[in-house]
């Protein structure tokens, strides 16, 4: 299903990671995938609530939390710089579907990074 919501299709996930070296491209495009099928998924399921959203973004980050190990065996991590601007794609996504109010620690609730 193609993403409809303008603002996230002109939006640079990831973006400040994509720029440093340190984290490997073909790890960074997976976590990019996870975040365009999260935003798939709230355009398919429309969320009616906080509580609705955060079922979906809590699959997201065990998808995130699964790249952790990918990013370790490509000499990467997810360390401190990473976990903030993935987080603020969390944030960016549920803001874009007029869930302004989400609590980014709520979005991410499941993550183990």
């Amino acid at each position: 299903m193609p993403i409809t919501n303008q603002e996230v299709k002109e939006h640079a996930f990831l973006r400040e990671l994509y720029a440093d070296a340190y984290f490997p491209d073909r790890v960074l495009d997976k976590g990019r995938g996870t975040l365009l099928r999260l935003c798939e998924r709230i355009e398919a399921e429309r969320p009616s609530d906080l509580a609705a959203l955060y079922v979906l973004t809590e699959a997201a980050t065990e998808e995130f939390n699964a790249l952790d190990a990918e990013f370790e065996a490509a000499g990467s991590g997810i360390e401190t710089v990473a976990r903030e601007e993935m987080a603020e794609d969390f944030w960016f996504v549920a803001s874009a579907y007029g869930f302004g109010d989400a609590d980014v620690e709520e979005l991410i609730a499941a993550r183990e990074w």
